[in-house]
């Protein structure tokens, strides 16, 4: 059962990774070789952590092998997410990983064998009439979005997994092998990005000082700390909820791009409606469960 305290630690990691998105605009080198170095120093850093609490390594050939594929997954969520700030702007990527209570609400059923809730049922349709009022305008930004939903896709399937993976292996131990299984992922995919999508089909991978210190506050702060919180967490908070309060991260991040970058960020009308509807499924969640709780009650 969540305490208060729990939810307390899930908004404050949901804060910072809306921060994340804020400091992967402000890092020079472009987003595939900063998620690089990223995962490399992130798990450098929860090899650290592990050491100096004690904790255990040891993992059967088995888990190695699931926790180094959802890994996998973790870096291409990386990849969508911070790439389509790159091509848009923050509002955009974050509204697009919105709509990860949405595929949580169609995943988490699937893998737990479990049936669909209505309610969560009503809350994804909730974020797909957001979505719809932003793409039914003239919105210049659509490959963006959809790299933002692709990001939020890849988060509400790693989540899933992970929540059946802290069963039996612990956080910090499960997030060391992921961010390992992150920069495998990269590095594979870092020879067709350079051949494809890199600018002069050249990598950029001298980071300047201050995208070193910002890499360093995205890895040690953004992943080895908010992501072990967040696997810890999974032990009592369902994958459908956090993933609903990781809606809140738009609403924090666009709050700190417009007031870091300014008139970047500036929307239209009908890009914060639809915004405020996807975030409104975060508001209307614990008020649809305290009524069916108690309905049932009754």
């Amino acid at each position: 059962m969540a305490s208060t305290n729990d939810y307390i630690k899930l908004h404050f990691i949901v804060f910072l990774w809306g921060f994340s998105a804020i400091l992967g605009m402000l890092i020079t080198i472009p987003a595939v070789e900063m998620v690089f170095y990223r995962s490399i120093l992130a798990a450098i850093g929860m090899a650290i952590l592990i050491a100096a609490t004690k904790g255990s390594f040891q993992i059967t050939t088995t888990d190695l092998i699931k926790l180094l594929f959802i890994g996998f997954i973790v870096g291409g969520h990386w990849i969508a997410f911070f790439g389509s700030g790159r091509i848009s702007n923050v509002s955009v990527s974050l509204v697009g990983f919105a709509t990860n209570s949405l595929w949580a609400a169609l995943l988490e059923p699937v893998f737990n064998k479990v049936r669909i809730k209505k309610t969560e049922v009503f809350l994804g349709l909730l974020v797909i009439a957001g979505l719809y009022i932003i793409f039914s305008f003239k919105f210049q930004y659509k490959l963006g979005l959809l790299l933002g939903i692709l990001a939020g896709f890849s988060s509400a399937l790693f989540s899933v997994f992970n929540s059946k993976m802290v069963r039996r292996v612990p956080a910090y131990t499960i997030t060391f092998y992921e961010m390992i299984g992150a920069a495998l992922f990269i590095a594979l995919f870092l020879p067709i990005y350079k051949m494809t999508w890199a600018s002069n089909h050249e990598l950029q991978l001298i980071p300047t000082t201050m995208d070193w210190i910002y890499i360093a506050l995205l890895a040690g702060v953004c992943s080895v700390y908010a992501y072990s919180v967040a696997v810890e967490l999974m032990k009592k908070i369902s994958v459908f909820m956090l993933q609903l309060a990781l809606n809140l991260e738009p609403l924090y991040g666009i709050i700190m791009a417009l007031i870091i970058f300014k008139d970047k960020e500036k929307m239209g009308v009908n890009f914060y409606l639809g915004a405020a509807l996807i975030v409104s499924a975060v508001l209307l969640y614990p008020v649809l469960k305290k009524a069916k709780s108690g309905k049932q009650k009754s």
